[in-house]
């Protein structure tokens, strides 16, 4: 199936009358791809194993018609033409009648099959086969057209059309023809296995776990050396605790079955606050051990509006630029996705542009500054520039080629990311730098992303075992009972 390196785990639907029959997983397969496949993935041509794929001649054209211009989707384009181009040189004309051999491992299968996949070009009108409803001449219908007739002449193989498009996958289905969305994009099968970043301990924990216990002090911070079962499904920089509350600590290293967890300091008492911001449950507190922890370079920080995302990275980068002098200055960007109409071009500079994009900003500095009523207004206002000055508003579409040194970099409304678009962020890093990357990915505003294909999901999966990286979803909002209440009846 189509699924990363494995097979689709769905369980088989029950065959009706009028409905495609459910495909046969044992036997050699042919994959119909249509347009937004490839735009979406280029390497989509190579991600079939043994199967055979089928490029109609509209979808050719499609890609021709949409190279030009300097987004993903054209860039994606031009690339999947190079791709195809590369395996049509030097080539015969009956050599493509037969398939081209698509490069790939070429192991031996279940079935004792080790015939490597081949590519497909339609090089034959179909003949008509839809019902007088479909007319041929869409790209979309003459793209069923082809399936139909693939059927009628491969009728010992599965005919399956993988596409983006929901409404061409419905279509497929009413006329008898089997569809698939592309999984090969998404980081996991369920938003729901995404990495908390956080466990809680069993009550039985320490029966089980202390009996080799050490503890130690190094530099005025505790460790504890744990050996047991459940250690081994921890990760570094995850977060563990007990539901009564006598114990919340970091993972540090993990061994097999033996783990070095250090405790986590307590941000949530007013003699201990961050920028005179005060962590106001358990996760927020772990957030902020995240942002200050020097040796963590990476972090990524989830949840719903109201969570506090915001609010924390500027206050614990603001302590490390301005009291520690950690950074050199604050960098802010985010994806400049509309949530309603467009409303025009903006004039300005650059940071004057962006500005609008950055009203998060705004008002957390707001609510940062009125935290000190020292100085009055004058003292306010000087507090003001201050942060202006050593905090900078930047846009992506500049960072192609850049490299920041010892900065505090805030990416905002990270779930509007590809995947490819947050590589090409954070590998911006250079020494002492510091990226952290916060959203919410039940609100998507980009076309074709989703849950599972998001950047920022794929970042955070990516990056779990690393040492150097933490993650933490928030789960309270902490805005006010009106948002409360918004979040949980509207």
């Amino acid at each position: 199936m189509l699924l990363e390196e494995g097979t689709d785990s769905r369980p088989a639907q029950p065959e009706t009358e009028g409905a495609p029959a459910m495909i046969d997983d044992t036997r050699r397969r042919i994959f119909v791809l249509d347009t937004n496949v490839l735009m979406h993935d280029p390497t989509a041509i190579f991600r079939f194993d043994e199967h055979d794929i089928y490029l109609p001649m509209v979808v050719l054209e499609e890609l021709d018609g949409g190279k030009k211009g300097m987004s993903e989707a054209a860039r994606n384009a031009r690339q999947v033409s190079r791709f195809i181009d590369e395996l049509i040189t030097g080539v015969t004309k009956h050599q493509i009648d037969t398939g081209i051999i698509l490069p790939g491992k070429h192991e031996l299968n279940d079935n004792g099959n080790h015939r490597p996949g081949r590519m497909f070009f339609q090089t034959r009108l179909s003949q008509p086969l839809l019902p007088d409803s479909l007319p041929g001449h869409r790209a979309d219908n003459t793209i069923l057209e082809y399936c139909l007739s693939l059927q009628e002449q491969h009728p010992e193989s599965g005919v399956t059309l993988v596409s983006k498009d929901i409404n061409l996958r419905i279509k497929a289905t009413i006329i008898g023809v089997h569809a698939e969305d592309y999984y090969n994009d998404k980081t996991l099968d369920d938003l729901d296995l995404l990495y908390a970043g956080t466990t809680e301990l069993s009550e039985d924990f320490w029966e089980s776990h202390s009996r080799e216990m050490e503890s130690w002090q190094e530099d005025g911070r505790t460790f504890y050396r744990l050996t047991g079962p459940d250690v081994n499904e921890w990760s570094p920089s995850q977060f563990v605790y007990t539901g009564a509350g006598d114990l919340e600590a970091v993972v540090r290293e993990v061994d097999g079955d033996t783990a070095v967890i250090e405790l986590v300091d307590d941000f949530r008492r007013e003699r201990h606050t961050v920028w005179g911001i005060m962590a106001r449950n358990r996760e927020q507190n772990f957030a902020l051990n995240l942002l200050l922890d020097d040796q963590v370079d990476f972090v990524s920080i989830l949840g719903p509006a109201g969570t506090g995302k915001t609010l924390l990275s500027l206050a614990a980068g603001l302590a490390q630029t301005l009291d520690d002098n950690r950074f050199r200055e604050i960098i802010m960007t985010r994806v400049t996705v509309p949530l309603g109409e467009d409303i025009g071009f903006l004039p300005g500079t650059e940071e004057e542009k962006m500005e609008p994009w950055m009203g998060a900003l705004m008002d957390n500095l707001e609510v940062l500054t009125q935290t000190s009523a020292e100085g009055g207004e004058w003292g306010r206002a000087a507090t003001n520039d201050l942060l202006r000055n050593r905090i900078k508003i930047r846009s992506l579409n500049f960072m192609r080629g850049r490299t920041f040194l010892n900065r505090f970099i805030i990416l905002d409304e990270a779930q509007n990311l590809t995947p490819k678009q947050m590589k090409a962020l954070v590998t911006r890093a250079g020494p002492g730098t510091k990226v952290v990357c916060i959203g919410n990915v039940a609100q998507i505003d980009t076309p074709y992303l989703t849950e599972t294909t998001s950047g920022l999901t794929y970042v955070v999966n990516r990056f779990r075992g690393w040492a150097h990286a933490g993650h933490i979803t928030l789960m309270r909002g902490e805005r006010s009972r009106l948002a409360d209440h918004a979040s949980a009846s509207l």
